[in-house]
């Protein structure tokens, strides 16, 4: 169907309203709908582009935080790889019995 007017298409008003939500959503109450819809584009991609650059930046420092943590709970438990077996873990050595008084 060829529209006889100018419209949005429905690819492009699903893109724009997703757009729209996630700055909304993720700008923590810092824009309101209204406002980024009235937005220009150029503003808008822009404000969207640095948003999805600061979670970006704050998932991968979480994620290697992540990463350090549980090397470091492995390591002070006293976990240690076995060496013939690169997927196996050997547990660590502990006391099992509680001292009586």
């Amino acid at each position: 169907m060829v529209l006889g007017f100018f419209g949005l298409t429905p690819n492009y008003r699903a893109a724009l309203f997703t757009q729209i939500h996630e700055i909304v959503f993720h700008s923590n109450g810092g824009y309101d709908w209204h406002t980024i819809y009235n937005m220009p584009i150029w503003l808008r991609n822009f404000t969207f582009n640095k948003l999805q650059e600061h979670y970006n930046k704050v998932n991968n420092v979480e994620n290697e935080d992540t990463v350090k943590k549980s090397i470091t709970a492995m390591k002070s438990a006293g976990a240690t790889r076995d060496k013939s077996s690169s997927t196996k873990i050997s547990p660590p050595t502990y006391v099992t019995k509680a001292l009586k008084k």
